[in-house]
């Protein structure tokens, strides 16, 4: 009878092991998530940080290859300029924003030119400084709908393109 009882001892402690590495199991798995989900989001932003600089670039090339510092229309205008006769191209694609999968909001100007694009994604950015000078107010933005990739003439880039 003792040997029973002892028996049922062990397979009650085999029972406890078992459920104590599934619950290990579980917590290991749900940071590995985490740290995965935390990586994918910081590519998003190197790639929103990098196809927003080209867009605003591209906005950069279109005012300066004109006469009389016209913006674009349109985010198609930047794929071949309407202004030529001859195809010239400031994007190579018409970039996605990253964050959303889907088309970047415009920042517009007072005669509805396009002066730059921002996301419409409202997640908080994990990324805080090292920005750019361009870049630089991006440091204080709460989401990344406030990251705006604006051309303005006179701006950092614009200066330092100048000096040259």
């Amino acid at each position: 009878m003792a040997r029973a009882t002892a028996r049922g001892r062990q397979r009650g402690f085999g029972m406890l092991w078992a459920l104590m590495s599934v619950a290990l199991i579980g917590i290991y798995l749900m940071k590995i998530g985490e740290l995965w989900s935390t990586q994918a989001q910081r590519a998003k932003e190197d790639e929103l940080l990098r196809r927003g600089d080209a867009i605003r670039a591209a906005i950069e090339a279109y005012v300066r290859a004109g006469n009389g510092a016209a913006f674009p229309r349109d985010l198609k205008d930047l794929l071949r300029d309407p202004r030529d006769a001859f195809v010239r191209r400031y994007l190579r694609q018409p970039y996605a924003d990253p964050m959303t999968n889907g088309d970047w909001q415009i920042v517009r100007g007072p005669g509805g030119e396009l002066y730059g694009v921002y996301s419409a994604s409202t997640e908080a950015p994990f990324k805080k400084d090292g920005f750019s000078d361009d870049d630089a107010s991006f440091a204080t933005a709460t989401s990344y709908a406030d990251w705006k990739f604006i051309y303005v003439l006179g701006s950092v880039s614009d200066r330092s393109t100048s000096r040259r």
